[in-house]
C-alpha cells in the first residue's frame, strides 16, 4: 500500500497534468467550489459583455485608435443604423483592438483563477501536504504564465491561417483578420495553456501526458472533471459563435455592422459567454445530483 501511494504522488512543480488523468470520472467528484465558481463566472461574463459593447465606445480608445472613417465603410454610410452602433462600426480595426485589449486583461484574471482551481483539484494528501505542494507549484507560476502567453500568441498566427482557409481575405484586410484570430486565441487558448501547460514536442513523460490531455479535451471532447468542462465548452462556443457570426457578412444588405470582421468577433464573444453559462449549468446540475446521491447513501448507512 505504501509503495502504491508513493507512486501516485507527483513533483509539485508538474501540477499542470492531474494525476487523475486515467482515473475514473468519479474519483474526485467531491471537489467543487460551487459558490466561488458561480460568482466568478458571473463577474467574468458581465465584464466580457461590458468589454464587447462599451469598451470600444470609451473616449480614450475612441480617440487613440481609430480614424474618422474606415475606407471600406464609405460606400455604406448612407444606410441608417441605431446610434448605439455608430462607435462600434465606424472603424472595425479600432473596435477589434479594443476587444482584444479588454479580453487580454479579463482572460489573464480568469486564467489565474482557473489555474488555482486546477491546482487545487490535482492536489491530494493531508491539508499540510496540499499546502506544501501548492506553495511549490506557485514557484513556477511566472514561468507558466510566460509560456501561456507565448502559446496564445503562436496560436493566433495558426488561427489566422485557419481563417484564411475558411474564406477570409488573404491579401487584404490582413490586420482585421489577425485581430480576429488574436481575439479567438485569447478566448480559447490562454486559460488551458496556463493551467495545463502548453503542449510541446518534448519526449519526456510530462510532455507526453500533457499532449494526451490536450488531445483528449479538444480533439476527442472527453471531459472528466468540472474544470475541464469550463475549458472545453467555452472553446467550442467561441468557434461556433465566430463561424455563425460570419454568415451575415455574405448578405447584400450593405450595412456598416457587416464590415469584416465585426460579426465574427462579436459572435465569438457571444458564443464564449453562452457556452460558459452552459458549462456553469452543467457543472452545477452534476454537482447537485452527486450531492443528492451521496446524501441518500449516507442515509442508507445510518439505517
Amino acid at each position: 500500500m505504501a509503495k502504491g501511494k508513493s507512486n501516485a504522488r507527483r513533483d509539485p512543480g508538474t501540477l499542470n497534468s492531474p494525476k487523475t488523468l486515467d482515473a475514473p470520472p468519479k474519483a474526485r467528484t467531491g471537489f467543487f467550489p460551487f459558490a466561488r465558481y458561480t460568482s466568478v463566472v458571473g463577474v467574468h461574463m458581465t465584464l466580457l459583455t461590458f468589454t464587447a459593447l462599451f469598451l470600444p465606445r470609451t473616449t480614450f480608445f475612441f480617440e487613440l485608435t481609430r480614424p474618422s472613417v474606415d475606407p471600406e465603410l464609405q460606400t455604406s454610410r448612407d444606410r441608417p443604423q441605431h446610434p448605439f452602433l455608430e462607435e462600434l462600426t465606424l472603424s472595425p480595426v479600432s473596435t477589434l483592438f479594443c476587444l482584444c485589449a479588454g479580453v487580454f486583461i479579463l482572460q489573464g484574471w480568469w486564467g489565474g483563477w482557473m489555474r488555482t482551481w486546477w491546482t487545487e483539484y490535482a492536489l491530494e494528501g493531508t491539508d499540510v501536504e496540499k499546502k506544501l505542494e501548492k506553495v511549490a507549484a506557485d514557484r513556477h507560476k511566472m514561468t507558466e504564465l510566460g509560456r501561456a502567453w507565448i502559446a496564445t500568441l503562436l496560436a493566433s498566427f495558426a488561427f489566422h491561417l485557419v481563417l484564411v482557409l475558411f474564406g477570409a481575405p488573404s491579401t487584404s484586410y490582413i490586420l482585421h483578420t489577425y485581430l480576429l484570430a488574436l481575439l479567438i486565441s485569447l478566448l480559447v487558448v490562454f486559460s488551458p495553456a496556463y493551467s495545463l501547460g502548453p503542449p510541446s514536442l518534448s519526449s519526456d513523460t510530462q510532455a507526453l501526458v500533457n499532449r494526451i490531455t490536450w488531445v483528449r479535451l479538444f480533439a476527442e471532447f472527453s471531459i472528466r472533471t468540472p474544470v475541464e468542462r469550463a475549458f472545453v465548452y467555452p472553446a467550442i462556443g467561441t468557434f461556433l459563435g465566430s463561424w455563425v457570426g460570419a454568415i451575415p457578412i455574405a448578405l447584400d444588405w450593405d450595412r456598416p455592422w457587416q464590415a469584416w470582421p465585426l460579426t465574427p468577433a462579436f459572435g465569438a464573444i457571444l458564443g464564449y459567454i453562452c457556452a460558459s453559462l452552459i458549462a456553469l449549468t452543467a457543472n452545477a446540475t452534476i454537482y447537485l445530483a452527486e450531492e443528492h446521491i451521496r446524501s441518500l447513501d449516507a442515509g442508507k448507512k445510518t439505517i
